[in-house]
């Protein structure tokens, strides 16, 4: 009797980072220090969020008493925010980030980026997601049209389809019926 074993999956794990509004001006160092730490930046975008979206970011501290501040500081200027992948992507982030409190960071971890560019517990000068339900969210968040991995199964799936597959896909094969082309395949592919 012969066990078939499911083909082995290769999964690369995915966490958010983000340059706060303070460092922006230090990208490039912190994307040097990032690649050289063995992660690929997937996306990357500059943004600037309202308080509400910094808000909806941080809901998870809605409520404790630094939560006021922490949307104004967040939406006090442009941020980048970057999708980081590699193996153990949250885990070897969060290390490299060192403690929240960029104070306790110059004690504890001199050479972490918290403690090289924080200034205090606020302004600690890099997010990074805690979990991989928290990078998820963080992620369609910031990029709402990136495939997070694992693909979604079911209705998660169905709703990702049509919401974003199916239009293009109608709008592409009505295209394809009005011109009538002789390779219908590569015109579609080219479309």
């Amino acid at each position: 009797m012969e066990i078939s074993m499911p083909p082995p999956q290769i999964y690369v794990e995915k966490t958010l980072a983000i340059i706060k509004p303070d460092i922006v001006d230090k990208e490039e160092e912190i994307r040097d220090t990032i690649l050289r730490s063995g992660f690929t930046i997937v996306q990357r975008r500059k943004l600037h969020l309202s308080p509400e979206q910094c808000s909806n970011f941080y809901v998870e501290q809605y409520g404790k008493m630094f939560f006021p501040n922490l949307t104004a500081y967040m939406s006090s200027g442009p941020l980048v925010a970057m999708i980081l992948a590699r193996h153990k992507a949250i885990s070897y982030w969060l290390e490299l980030l060192g403690p929240n409190n960029s104070l306790v960071a110059k004690e504890t971890h001199p050479d972490s980026l918290r403690a090289i560019y924080g200034t205090d517990d606020l302004r600690n000068a890099l997010h990074g997601s805690s979990d991989f339900a928290a990078a998820e969210r963080e992620i369609r968040f910031m990029f709402p049209e990136v495939i997070v991995e694992p693909i979604p199964i079911g209705q998660a799936a169905k709703d990702y389809l049509n919401l974003y597959v199916m239009p293009t896909l109608l709008e592409g094969l009505t295209e394809l019926c009005k011109q009538k082309p002789a390779d219908p395949l590569i015109w579609l592919a080219d479309w």
